[in-house]
């Protein structure tokens, strides 16, 4: 059997990559993404072939991840359940779609992944895997007690030893970690208690606000139909730009949340996440969409954002629901460009102008000072037809005595 297996390194990984190989006699070929985690990835091929592994893949997909997966969910300004960006939702199905291409590629006939059987990972990775290769297996070893029979790192690390393979655990960072170039987030360990403050040392992806800059920074966003381009006027590739914004943001304390997410799986997670530049981007983009999209447009686009950033959260990325609305949100982004100016401090975004060709804000048409070739006389007609349902519900309940 040939298995291809989400590799890290770290001991999860280290501990799956020998059991698939004991249990299975597999040929295991190991995939690490390169999603902007800033892990240090020097040597992990060799480490990986070190331990069994036939071949060890380690792919630098930044770019096709803020072009092909970020930048497309921005659009439809996706915020699960009113403040989560989805930092870690998105790169998933990116991840198992490179796992199932190299599953193709090598004539391997199952994937295997490290999620618990708790948390939403499982679904994410396993939706798309299914999705883009029907027929494939899935070893899931964390859902398997009687084959994966592990209690903890405690148990991990024996098994580890007994085989004489070197390991590094750290007990300095109780709770777990996960970063991309979009966001890094923190959950479990001593975070499982939703009364406990983060520690102040924890922040990775932003200075911890007592040391954020005691200055104000303007900066400039430029948009091409809903598209981050350029950054105080630098044009700059997908992932590069994304960067330059969290630098950004990372000086300013921008974008911190500590929230109680709800899980696909049903149970209530506490996760603290970092996203400064996404943002950055949130609120730049929402400002140059309120002077180029149409109102109607604007308000549906809306209204389907609970439902889109639910599909993303879930894991159905690949689903024709999912692409029927990127579809709708694309279209609507065909006048959304232009530039947006904001300051950053301390911890907050404050957008502070905005410009487009496309403008549909008309200085004359709104001003208290001029008629702007608007009659105010038509808004008695306006008002009146609009309050004809209310003027009859009241006359009604007032003639029946309700």
């Amino acid at each position: 059997m040939k298995v291809v297996l989400a590799y890290s390194g770290g001991l999860d990984t280290t501990v799956l990559l020998t059991w698939l190989q004991e249990k299975y006699n597999a040929e295991v070929i190991c995939y690490c993404a390169n999603v902007g985690q800033e892990d240090e990835l020097d040597g992990l091929e060799e480490k990986a072939l070190k331990h069994g592994a036939v071949k060890c893949y380690v792919d630098n997909i930044e770019e096709d991840f803020a072009k092909d997966y970020i930048y497309p969910m921005m659009q439809a300004n996706a915020i699960y359940e009113g403040t989560y960006l989805l930092g870690t939702s998105i790169a998933r199905p990116l991840i198992a779609k490179r796992m199932i291409d190299i599953a193709i590629a090598e004539g391997a006939e199952a994937i295997c992944h490290g999620a618990t059987g708790k948390g939403n990972d499982q679904v994410r990775f396993e939706l798309t895997a299914y999705a883009l290769k029907p027929d494939v297996k899935v070893i899931a070893p964390w859902r398997m007690p009687e084959e994966f029979a592990f209690e903890g790192r405690t148990d991990m690390i024996k098994y580890l030893e007994e085989r004489g393979i070197p390991t590094t655990v750290s007990a300095s960072k109780p709770y777990s970690m996960d970063r991309n170039m979009l966001h890094i987030s923190f959950e479990g360990g001593i975070l499982e208690d939703p009364w406990t403050e983060p520690d102040e040392n924890m922040w990775c992806m932003t200075k911890p606000l007592s040391q954020a800059s005691d200055e104000i920074e303007t900066i400039e966003v430029s948009f091409e139909k809903g598209i981050p381009v350029a950054v105080n006027g630098e044009k700059l590739s997908p992932a590069m730009l994304l960067k330059k914004l969290n630098a950004l943001g990372c000086e300013h304390a921008v974008g911190r949340i500590d929230i109680v997410e709800n899980r696909y799986t049903g149970m209530k997670d506490r996760g603290v996440y970092e996203t400064p530049g996404g943002t950055i981007l949130h609120h730049a983009h929402r400002a140059i969409e309120s002077i180029t999209m149409d109102r109607e447009v604007m308000h549906l686009r809306d209204s389907l954002v609970p439902k889109y950033a639910e599909l993303v959260y879930n894991g159905y990325w690949f689903a024709p629901e999912r692409e029927m609305l990127q579809s709708a949100i694309t279209q609507s982004q065909e006048t959304v460009t232009g530039d947006v100016r904001l300051k950053l401090f301390k911890g907050a975004v404050h957008v502070c102008g905005r410009r487009s060709p496309y403008s549909l804000y008309s200085p004359e048409l709104v001003s208290f000072d001029e008629a702007g070739g608007y009659d105010q006389f038509d808004a008695t007609g306006f008002i009146k037809i609009n309050a004809l349902r209310l003027r009859v519900g009241t006359t009604m309940k007032t003639k029946n005595s309700i």
